[in-house]
């Protein structure tokens, strides 16, 4: 393994996980960054520093002798040994089974009792979980992991079992912010987040080749020759743990932190209270006796960035003014007089700042810019109809590997339907010689369980750019409820692309990505004006269909046209209208939602014939508005 001493660089990476480790309450780290920035590395060399646990001698959790209670495998023997920390990954592609345990299947059918077989949350339990990709990892994952972290405990209630055990455990994820976000409420449960890139001094990157060839050329010698400084990094790590009790938060920077964080503006108290941790386990990794100024701007500078973003697609961090600015108006907070308040005990906190830009566009020379978008609002659901096949999310019916149980199969499905399966085996056993407790099992008994839960689709928005629709002022409800909608495909995690007609022709504003910021950022500097070439955004939407579909078969596409149906020019050389139909009977076949931006008291019903031409559910553009008019959207 890498050493951790001879990762050149990433500082602020480095001191977030140090500090993490001498104050597990923090909450974990999210580390953000382009590829080949070492953060797996980092990551996993940090378990190598952690120092040595005391625990229960055959204990399958892990157990602390002097703390641990209510464990599975109690009663527990007197003997201990010491083990090195655990660092736990959790595969992006792991099973619900393999995160939380389940039953021994093994031990129910040939023994017939209940056994729990611990999952990748007991593995962890005081040592690190580590989630490489952790912003693709799939939401049932994600809402098992939240549970643990936020109550310290596993609980399982499944297939005849009930099982709780402590898992507590230091979080650390990492992700390429360009391969899609991260789920809001997991981001909440990181402690401190950093952004790390790639170096541009050619002396720091001549050094990391450097020693990355070193390493390769001798893993052993390389280790050997950095070991005396992890030694040193280790035992620093053990004396401020056994200083952080002895740590004072004065009221003066208490009322600091509390201070800065209103400044920023920030929601609830978790901030407040991962900064003063922080803020405490950096007083205690310098040998201070008490927190000072210095240690809750650096604790500020680690935690908050990500806590001011009020949207998905606002821009994050903090910039240095603005930091200043908030640290000297705490100042005077600190100076005034309060009584002591409550300790720091209270739910652990979290966040990530996003670091990269959003690519620019391409967009070609227009008349006019687009206008502001309009206030974004909650909007409908629209939804693929049938049941597919994809990616977890929480758009469409697909079967799934998780998700509620709605039949048994001898045929399909995921995993084994226990109840079923021993239904249809418990008529034979007499006729088997059974004679044990053990169950007597043929392969024609076994049913395997049927899932269905909600995918993602890729949902592909094609709107109007034109002059029919910028004359009359309507780009801007447009603009508004595209954004809103692409807020929607972000909480559902979906794929989603662009395209713009305006003047001669159609343009992939954006090809499809799971970074909707990106789309977001596109569509803001999407420019207006000229004729309108429907046909050709239609035949668009085709091509960019197509050539998906050969990319990942099982994502289902959503198409989202936004128009007032009005054709003015065509590439096709034709009639616009005609052309508009013939190439609106292509994209027939697909999830199509036609959402009609004509206003005014006389409506000509342009886009409603497009729609019947698509075989396409045709709404309103106001109609979007959940808060407005109830009920699901479906394709027709």
């Amino acid at each position: 393994m890498y050493p951790f001493s001879a990762v050149v660089g990433h500082d602020d990476l480095r001191l977030a996980l140090l500090l993490n480790a001498v104050h597990p309450g923090i909450g974990g780290v999210l580390v953000r960054g382009e590829k080949g920035t070492a953060k797996s590395t980092v990551v996993r060399a940090l378990a190598a520093l952690l120092p040595e646990l005391d625990v229960v001698r055959g204990c399958r959790f892990g157990c602390d002798p002097a703390e641990d209670t209510g464990c599975p495998d109690a009663p527990h023997g007197t003997e201990t040994e010491r083990r090195p920390a655990k660092l736990v990954e959790l595969p992006v592609g792991a099973t619900e089974d393999r995160l939380i345990g389940s039953l021994d299947l093994e031990r129910a059918l040939n023994e017939g009792v209940r056994a729990y077989q611990p999952g990748l949350l007991a593995a962890a339990h005081r040592g690190v979980l580590y989630v490489d990709e952790v912003n693709l990892l799939h939401d049932h994952l994600v809402d098992l992991l939240l549970d643990a972290a936020a109550m310290g405990r596993a609980h399982v209630e499944r297939e005849g079992v009930s099982v709780s055990h402590a898992a507590r455990f230091l979080l650390v994820g990492t992700m390429n912010p360009e391969e899609g976000e991260l789920r809001p409420q997991l981001l909440d449960r990181f402690g401190l987040t950093v952004a790390v890139k790639a170096a541009r001094d050619v002396g720091v990157r001549t050094e990391v080749i450097r020693r990355r060839l070193r390493y390769e050329a001798d893993p052993v010698a390389f280790a050997a020759q950095w070991a005396g400084h992890d030694d040193e990094l280790k035992r620093q790590i053990a004396q401020a743990r056994a200083n952080l009790p002895g740590v004072s938060l004065p009221d003066g920077e208490l009322r600091r932190i509390a201070a800065v964080c209103a400044a920023f503006e920030v929601d609830g108290m978790r901030a407040d209270l991962v900064v003063a941790r922080t803020a405490t386990a950096h007083a205690a990794w310098r040998g201070a006796a008490e927190v000072e100024e210095a240690d809750v701007e650096i604790a500020v500078r680690l935690a908050l960035p990500h806590r001011r973003r009020r949207d998905p697609f606002d821009e994050p961090g903090i910039e240095e003014q603005q930091l200043e600015d908030a640290m000297r108006e705490a100042a005077e907070h600190a100076q005034d007089e309060q009584p002591d308040g409550p300790d720091d005990d209270g739910p652990d906190g979290g966040g990530l700042p996003e670091t990269n830009e959003a690519p620019r566009g391409n967009g070609q020379s227009s008349d006019r810019p687009a206008p502001e978008p309009s206030a974004a609002f909650k909007a409908r659901l629209l939804e693929v109809p049938g049941v597919g096949e994809g990616a977890p999310g929480k758009r469409s019916r697909a079967r799934a590997r998780t998700g509620r149980v709605v039949r048994s199969s001898t045929v399909d499905g995921t995993g084994l339907h226990l109840i079923d399966t021993l239904a249809a085996a418990a008529p034979h056993q007499h006729a088997r010689g059974r004679s044990g407790p053990g169950l007597v099992l043929a392969k024609t008994d076994v049913r395997r369980a049927v899932k269905e839960g909600k995918e993602s689709n890729l949902v592909l928005f094609v709107v109007d750019a034109s002059g029919s629709m910028a004359a009359r002022q309507r780009m801007s409800a447009v603009s508004g409820a595209v954004i809103s909608l692409l807020r929607d495909a972000y909480q559902r995690r979906d794929k989603v692309g662009v395209i713009t007609f305006r003047g001669s022709t159609a343009e992939l504003a954006l090809p499809p990505t799971t970074s909707v910021d990106a789309a977001a950022a596109r569509l803001r500097r999407m420019r207006t004006g000229g004729r309108t070439p429907l046909a050709d955004g239609l035949l668009k939407a085709h091509r960019v269909l197509e050539i998906e579909r050969l990319r990942d078969p099982q994502k289902r596409p959503l198409v989202v046209l936004l128009t007032d149906g009005r054709a003015t020019s065509s590439g096709l050389g034709g009639d616009p209208t005609k052309d508009a139909l013939k190439a609106a009977g292509l994209l027939a076949s697909q999830a199509v939602v036609v959402v009609d931006c004509e206003s005014g008291h006389v409506r000509l019903g342009l886009a409603v014939k497009i729609a019947e031409a698509l075989a396409a559910a045709c709404v309103r553009l106001e109609e979007l508005n959940a808060d407005h008019l109830a009920g699901v959207v479906r394709a027709a």
